[in-house]
């Protein structure tokens, strides 16, 4: 009876599966991670994903097995995975799968998979510019059609350059969704707006989609063609804002001027969205602890208990699991933006920002950092850009798209490459006002504006949060 009694206390203080998963991601250590890929999902598929995030390549071969598996999560996270990881001996069962899985999911992170591989060496990747243009023309599924068109940016300075962003022309031509359409309008003002014909911008300036016309216009800035000015200068009274200061920017461009890096004032004659209270803004705050301890860096323990990482479409690759989730009102000196967070793609990020959140860290601080149409950003108690909360978590990558809206980290950069450090994220993080999908590689994505995006529009940096809280899972 004694020993039983031992075993059941010994069980009950082990580790659960997931809790080991998650240490080992944290500690970037592979230990019995590829063991445990012989899991049902969701384990086995959050095992992958942690594989990935080591960036230990001793765990290629493992992944490289399970694109193969019956469950169509575990081949969908193993490809992700393998994107994470760079592995260009995968490419060529990743590009079958991004045209032939029958899973959504799959394709999904195939092509993000392709966009990662070809991130690391392009010219490496030859070849695959053919099949993301084929599943950016026929896939069934707009949201992979859309992510296959913005992850062919990475052919931008290969030979087929001229090939990829013409064929990007004639799909936009024939795309009738509107997400699709300004993914597509994204990669050509991105990475191709010298190969683009100065006409496709041109009509691009009059869609009737606000995102299509700001990146049509960022196109035409980036051409760097005098010429295009007078086609710019009308769209400084486009009926969207967003689409006001991108022409701006774009003047400053074609003028031969840097972009604005910093917002002290908005410009004039701005149509800014009016500020509309969201039924969330006014849910009762959580109690915060009595005595709210010094910022620490999250722990296994500190992570909540969270939806299972099971997505089974690309929808659900690009974004939250089914079940409730954290939420955060920030109230701000110009009005209420309630942020839903996203524990089971960024379980330690969630964490960190919660704990912080609950200590009134975010209390009082300046948006230290507003760009024009790109992203504001917080959560330095120095106001400065460069103050932490004293610790640094690591990065937590994942397939959901910087489109606008959503929630990130800030991180450091190195001052000879002018890369982004991974792992330096700490208690700064950004809100995107418009698409910025070349930041999906390094910046961990860790949830969404639910209601108040219009109350960004209206922010400058002299604004702050005036309080930061917890309110009720949705």
């Amino acid at each position: 009876m004694v020993a039983a009694a031992g075993a059941l206390l010994l069980a009950a203080l082990a580790p659960a599966p997931l809790q080991d998963i998650l240490s080992a991601e944290r500690s970037r250590s592979l230990d019995d991670l590829p063991a445990r890929l012989a899991a049902a999902s969701p384990l086995g598929a959050r095992s992958a994903l942690a594989i990935g995030r080591t960036k230990d390549r001793a765990g290629l071969a493992p992944l490289r097995e399970r694109l193969h598996a019956e469950d169509a999560t575990m081949r969908a996270m193993a490809a992700y995975a393998l994107g994470l990881l760079a592995d260009a001996a995968s490419l060529s069962d990743l590009r079958q799968l991004a045209k032939t899985d029958n899973a959504s999911a799959v394709r999904y992170a195939a092509v993000d998979a392709i966009g990662r591989i070809g991130t690391a060496d392009s010219r490496g990747a030859l070849g695959a510019e053919n099949d993301l243009l084929h599943v950016t023309e026929h896939d069934g599924d707009a949201i992979v059609r859309g992510h296959a068109a913005a992850n062919l940016d990475v052919f931008r300075t290969q030979p087929v350059a001229q090939r990829v962003a013409s064929a990007l022309q004639r799909a936009f031509a024939r795309e009738r969704d509107d997400a699709v359409r300004w993914h597509i309008m994204w990669t050509l003002a991105r990475a191709y707006p010298t190969l683009t014909a100065r006409s496709f911008f041109a009509a691009g300036l009059h869609d009737g989609n606000d995102i299509v016309r700001l990146e049509a216009v960022r196109g035409l800035g980036r051409r760097k063609d005098r010429s295009t000015v007078s086609l710019v200068r009308p769209l400084l009274r486009d009926r969207s804002w967003r689409v006001q200061e991108e022409a701006s920017e774009a003047l400053r461009r074609l003028g031969g001027k840097a972009p604005t890096q910093h917002l002290a004032a908005l410009q004039n004659g701005l149509h800014l969205p009016p500020i509309v209270p969201a039924p969330s803004a006014s849910s009762l705050a959580l109690p915060r602890p009595s005595a709210a301890p010094k910022p620490k860096a999250p722990t296994v323990e500190d992570v909540l208990e969270n939806p299972a990482l099971a997505p089974t479409s690309a929808a659900l690759m690009n974004g939250p699991m089914p079940g409730p989730h954290p939420r955060v009102r920030l109230t701000t000196s110009k009005g209420t933006v309630v942020v839903r967070l996203y524990p089971e793609w960024a379980p330690f990020t969630v964490a960190s920002f919660l704990g912080l959140t609950d200590n009134g860290f975010f209390d009082g601080i300046r948006w230290f950092r507003i760009v024009p149409d790109f992203v504001v950003q917080t959560g330095d108690r120095t106001n400065t850009g460069n103050g932490d909360a004293g610790y640094t978590i690591g990065a937590e990558e994942n397939p959901i798209e910087q489109r606008a809206g959503v929630i990130s980290m800030g991180l450091d950069y190195d001052e000879k490459t002018n890369t982004p450090k991974r792992d330096s994220a700490g208690s700064q993080f950004y809100i995107t006002l418009s698409p910025q999908l070349h930041l999906d590689r390094d910046f961990t994505v860790f949830g969404e504006v639910e209601s108040g995006f219009s109350v960004l529009a209206h922010l400058v940096e002299s604004d702050t949060i005036v309080r930061a809280e917890r309110i009720s899972d949705d």
